[in-house]
């Protein structure tokens, strides 16, 4: 089965292919590499406009949507 989730919130959306792809572009722009992540876990807060994320269940980030 493929599946896809979009998030449709004051006019926008947004995938979970593009919200996991901006985790990654932040998480690298820590100086980080995309390679090491083993696990990723988003938390989206529409009503702020924000992404907030966890890779490896020991780096936080966020981002705008």
């Amino acid at each position: 089965m493929k599946s896809e989730l979009t998030i449709q919130y004051a006019g926008n959306d947004s995938t979970e292919t593009e919200l996991i792809a901006k985790a990654k572009e932040a998480y690298k722009a820590a100086g980080n590499k995309v390679s090491d992540i083993k696990k990723l876990d988003l938390y989206v807060q529409p009503e702020n406009s924000k992404v907030y994320f966890v890779v490896n269940d020991d780096f936080n980030g966020e981002y705008q949507l």
